[in-house]
C-alpha cells in the first residue's frame, strides 16, 4: 500500500484547469493557499481582515474572468499574480480611503496589472449600469429578460407564465424588451 501525499497547493496550470472546469475546490484550495498572503499585505498596510477578504476576493473573479476568456497566459507564478491583482485593488482602495498616500510595505514580486485592472474595472462599471437599467426597465420586460437571460427558462415557460398566445408573441414582446433595455442602458 503506498502512501499518497496530498498537496495543499495545487500547481498553477491545475488551478487554471480547475477554473476552465467549474471546480469549486480549486477554488478553497486559491483561497486556502493564497490569502494568507493578502491578509498579510492589507493587515499591514492599514487594512482589516474584512478588507483583506473583500480584495482577496475581487483578485480571485479577476483571475476567473481571465481566464474564463480564454485568452489567459500566466507569464510568473500564480501566486505572484494574485498578489499583484491584490496589490493594485488595495493601492485604489487606499487611495479612495486617503489612508495612504499610496505607498505599500511590498514582501512578494510584483506584476504590472494595471490594463488587467483597467477592463475588469470597466466591465464592472458596465454590470453596475446594466442592472441600473435593468432595475428602470419595469414590468413584465424585467422579469420576462431576467426569466429568459438570467434564469435560463424557455420561451414556452415564459409564455406560459405571462399568457402569450404562443412563443413567437414572447419573443416579440423580449425583443421590445431588449430594445428598451438597450436604449436606457445607453442613456446612462
Amino acid at each position: 500500500m503506498s502512501k499518497e501525499i496530498k498537496r495543499s497547493v495545487p500547481t498553477d496550470s491545475e488551478v487554471i484547469l480547475g477554473i476552465l472546469n467549474g471546480s469549486k475546490d480549486v477554488l478553497e484550495t486559491v483561497y486556502k493557499a493564497y490569502f494568507p498572503m493578502i491578509l498579510q499585505l492589507v493587515v499591514m498596510n492599514n487594512g482589516t481582515d474584512d478588507d483583506a477578504k473583500d480584495i482577496f476576493q475581487e483578485s480571485v473573479i479577476v483571475l476567473y474572468d481571465k481566464v474564463k476568456s480564454g485568452n489567459f497566459e500566466l507569464n510568473s507564478k500564480l501566486k505572484t499574480f494574485i498578489y499583484s491583482v491584490s496589490r493594485r485593488l488595495w493601492l485604489k482602495r487606499l487611495n479612495q480611503l486617503s489612508r495612504n498616500a499610496g505607498r505599500i510595505s511590498d514582501f512578494e514580486d510584483v506584476l504590472p496589472v494595471e490594463q488587467d485592472m483597467e477592463r475588469h474595472e470597466e466591465k464592472d462599471l458596465q454590470f453596475r449600469q446594466m442592472e441600473s437599467a435593468l432595475m428602470h426597465l419595469g414590468e413584465p420586460c424585467k422579469t420576462i429578460i431576467e426569466d429568459f437571460y438570467i434564469n435560463n427558462k424557455s420561451m414556452q415557460e415564459i409564455c406560459a407564465k405571462f399568457g402569450y398566445t404562443n412563443a413567437d408573441n414572447a419573443k416579440n414582446q423580449k425583443y421590445k424588451c431588449l430594445q428598451r433595455l438597450k436604449k436606457l442602458f445607453f442613456q446612462t
